[in-house]
């Protein structure tokens, strides 16, 4: 069991790295983090920040001396940086599971290797792979294995010529080739898991997207109890099967009211960031306490709520010379009772960019979608885009 004061190292400076900083500042913990941006969320906050790529060794070197435990705010992380630290200090997640989570091929055989439930999906290594496709998978989506994020990476394709063309403008790099399928709802569960295998799963929410990028998430999910459960438990399996430490995400998408696991993220997500206003413990508590060997924290939540994405669209507006960058009216949404504004601290703000976001939270989970997304129109955010 590591305590307080010691140290304990994130890599990666974004704002999930600034919310661990700042549960572990609150639990007594010193953090380092080590991020190649020396404008970062996380680096801004804590106590002090390597300025250096991910594979900088004198630098890993610096966290494996000084920190008790390491962890990662991202999954894209080098698996040989995980493997370096885990030689000298505590490392959670393992190396071993972030390689599954971070390519989208290890990610899919691992699904079907665990008989967990998923769409079906084709490895394309060449373009003489597309040849190999069934004609029902198209329409698909064609996704780059490895970097893909928020919509990035990925296009969807009406035909075997488009899924070449596509995967020429990809750089031929291996790409998994899915099955675009009508869905009724994509939901995720959000988890803690510690070196005992216990596990703290958080209410399942329900997300919307826009452009591939979360929107909106509401918690509980309006869902029946017992499809709820299911998710939960298929969570789960996923994290025992991967012998999991830590804080992870599970997507799915819901088919005919059929579950499918569309992919994992092994670390706290975006359609987690509601457990900071909505729970006894957050999703970062959680990830201090499993780093550190700490019982884990009761992952109830007191309230229903609904989290609303700020992107980097609402610091620009037209004006009479264009395209005018300002400051968005944070007192509109001050204004709004039950609302809590978070906002990253991110140096410029540029479109599709996470800037912050907000949470609305009531006794009802309806009343809070309705209020976030009154609060969201007076932000300037047009529901029906």
């Amino acid at each position: 069991m590591i305590l307080p004061p010691a140290t304990l190292g994130m890599l990666g400076g974004g704002q999930l790295g600034r919310f661990f900083v700042a549960a572990a500042h609150e639990m007594g913990y010193r953090v380092w983090v080590l991020d190649p941006d020396p404008h970062s969320p996380a680096g801004r906050i804590a106590d002090r920040q390597l300025i250096a790529a991910y594979d900088d060794y004198a630098a890993l070197d610096q966290l494996a001396q000084s920190c008790a435990a390491v962890t990662t705010e991202f999954e894209n992380v080098p698996a040989g940086t995980l493997d370096y630290l885990d030689k000298f200090v505590i490392v959670r997640p393992s190396a071993a599971a972030v390689g599954v989570c971070q390519n989208r091929i290890a990610e899919k055989r691992f699904l079907r290797q665990n008989h967990l439930p998923h769409g079906p999906y084709l490895e394309v290594h060449d373009e003489n792979d597309l040849g190999t496709a069934a004609a029902d998978f198209f329409p698909g989506i064609l996704k780059v294995a490895r970097f893909g994020y928020d919509g990035k990476g990925q296009a969807v394709v009406g035909s075997r010529d488009e899924a070449r063309i596509a995967f020429r403008q990809f750089k031929a790099e291996s790409c998994v080739l899915e099955k675009r399928l009508f869905l009724t709802r994509e939901v995720s569960v959000v988890l803690a898991r510690d070196e005992n295998g216990t596990l703290r799963p958080f209410p399942t929410v329900e997300n919307t997207h826009r452009k591939g990028i979360l929107d909106v998430s509401l918690a509980p999910a309006t869902l029946p109890d017992p499809l709820c459960a299911h998710a939960a438990t298929l969570a789960g399996t996923v994290a025992e099967r991967l012998e999991y430490i830590g804080v992870l995400a599970v997507e799915f998408f819901i088919v005919d009211d059929q579950l499918l696991i569309n992919e994992m993220a092994p670390r706290p997500h975006n359609s987690g960031h509601y457990t900071l206003d909505a729970c006894v413990s957050s999703q970062y508590d959680q990830q201090v306490r499993a780093l550190c060997g700490l019982p884990l924290g009761v992952a109830h939540a007191h309230s229903a709520a609904a989290m609303v994405n700020l992107l980097g669209e609402l610091w620009y507006s037209p004006g009479i010379s264009g395209v005018d960058y300002r400051e968005p009216d944070w007192a509109v949404l001050h204004a709004i009772s039950g609302l809590k504004l978070h906002l990253y601290g991110k140096h410029h703000a540029r479109p599709g960019r996470k800037m912050g976001h907000f949470t609305v939270i009531d006794a009802e989970p309806d009343q809070a979608r309705q209020r976030a997304l009154t609060a969201r129109r007076a932000i300037g955010i047009d529901n029906a885009a």
